[in-house]
């Protein structure tokens, strides 16, 4: 008799991570449309500020992010939670417009854009399968990841003083490897159940591909960039 309830209680389980896992990506899905819309709008304004005080435009957009991150917080077990995270993915998807504008100012800067994008979503796609079906707890990546996160805000402040080309693609390069290890860490802690709220869920992975789509972007500019 208790093993048949263990076995129901484990099948309910089962069902639950699997609907939490589906509409995490149809979620992430929809939530690119906005982020679309909001590039192209981006790409066409003048971003003046940005050049002028790029610190005083830094920490405006931190915290626009913030309070938008907890207007989701707040909202995550109703319908709101899903407007103000569509929000949140039209302003991510404006604030793409700068390097945007840096990318297609080069002769090839189409085939860049493309390549970065295909290669975020091959890097998504392949570690989102692997976290899926491995039988490990990838829980103790967490420490470690938000400690290379806090480091690596740390060094993008910095080098926002110093303006270092080389120490700024270095940061890129071991952004991608953090934000790919964010992408393990997060759709694993959804299958293991440690993730029960998909709009939350969306949240984390949206802005690991963000942010694996802008450093990656960075790369392929600074080394196949074609100016002429």
């Amino acid at each position: 008799m208790q093993n048949n309830f263990d076995v129901t209680a484990q099948s309910q389980s089962v069902l639950a991570t699997n609907k939490v896992l589906r509409n995490t990506y149809a979620l992430l899905g929809f939530s690119l449309i906005p982020t679309v819309i909001g590039a192209l709008i981006g790409m066409s304004m003048n971003f003046g500020l940005m050049a002028q005080s790029p610190i005083l435009f830094f920490v405006l957009t931190l915290a626009g992010l913030f309070g938008m991150f907890y207007l989701i917080r707040k909202n995550q077990n109703n319908s709101l939670g899903v407007v103000f995270l569509l929000g949140l993915t039209f302003l991510m998807g404006i604030l793409l417009g700068p390097i945007l504008q840096v990318a297609f100012s080069l002769s090839n800067g189409g085939q860049i854009v493309s390549l970065a994008a295909g290669g975020t979503a091959t890097i998504f796609l392949v570690l989102s399968g692997i976290a899926t079906t491995t039988k490990r707890d990838l829980s103790f990546m967490g420490k470690f990841l938000m400690i290379g996160l806090i480091l690596l805000i740390l060094a993008m402040l910095a080098n926002m003083f110093f303006q270092i080309p080389a120490m700024s693609l270095a940061i890129s390069g071991i952004a991608v490897l953090i934000f790919s290890g964010f992408i393990l860490y997060d759709v694993n802690r959804i299958v293991r159940g440690g993730e029960t709220n998909y709009i939350m869920a969306t949240l984390a992975l949206y802005l690991n591909i963000y942010n694996l789509f802008v450093h990656l972007l960075h790369i392929l500019m600074a080394v196949m960039g074609n100016r002429d």
